[in-house]
């Protein structure tokens, strides 16, 4: 009748043990390794491991407007008995960036990363809106290449070979236009509009996931003057 928790001397008994050896056995959780339980321990106390519960949701991020994280949680739904294996975590969490206000209006521009692509898409994008009649009056960014991914040298493919002209420290310029133009803001996503001087941002090349980096934006022009291997778009 004895199944005692943890280590415990008072769950004595007198008896076999499971060697077949006749004398003092035990009826705590220490018996297993000490090799002096009950020759009934097995059946009279059985070993139940801890069992949890699904993954909940992933919970909003925990503050909008800045890097942060998010939550997900899972509860014991059986605490783990006579030596049963312990719980797992309970919580996990993510990276989390929102770009929206709890209020629904939007985030600085600073905090969204730049996707970039080559700026040879840019003739062909002119040509489009020029169809349409919708093009608006772009503008460019010109930013100081802070950190590299290794990734944007490892480019094969043909349309990735421009990620190879980025540079640390090079200054390149980056073109707002139709349609990446947005029409409500004026702005492209990732320009950096209203960051602190100096502050670092983030970019990423679009066609290769493991192309990317953070650069620090220089000042904003009307018209682009870089070389075209240092010329990007805004998608």
């Amino acid at each position: 009748g004895l199944c005692c928790p943890g280590r415990d001397p008072a769950c004595l008994s007198a008896g076999w043990r499971p060697d077949g050896s006749h004398g003092p056995c035990y009826c705590d959780q220490a018996c297993a390794r000490t090799l002096d339980c009950c020759h009934d321990y097995a059946e009279a106390c059985p070993v139940i491991p801890c069992v949890v519960s699904q993954w909940s949701v992933w919970s909003g991020c925990a503050e909008p407007c800045k890097t942060t994280y998010r939550v997900r949680r899972r509860h014991i739904t059986q605490e783990p008995r006579n030596g049963g294996e312990a719980c797992p975590p309970l919580e996990e969490r993510a990276g989390c960036v929102e770009y929206w206000t709890q209020q629904g209006t939007e985030c600085k521009q600073s905090l969204i990363p730049a996707l970039i692509t080559t700026g040879g898409f840019g003739k062909a994008r002119k040509k489009r809106a020029a169809a349409d009649g919708s093009e608006r009056a772009g503008y460019c960014v010109e930013f100081q290449l802070v950190a590299i991914m290794p990734g944007c040298l490892h480019s094969h493919h043909s349309y990735t070979h421009w990620m190879q002209y980025l540079r640390e420290g090079h200054t390149v310029c980056v073109e707002c236009q139709h349609p990446a133009l947005d029409s409500r803001s004026l702005h492209c996503y990732g320009d950096g509009s209203g960051s602190k001087k100096n502050q670092v941002l983030h970019w990423q090349a679009v066609g290769n996931p493991q192309c990317k980096g953070t650069w620090k934006r220089i000042r904003q022009l009307d018209t682009c003057s870089c070389p075209s291997v240092h010329s990007f778009l805004f998608i």
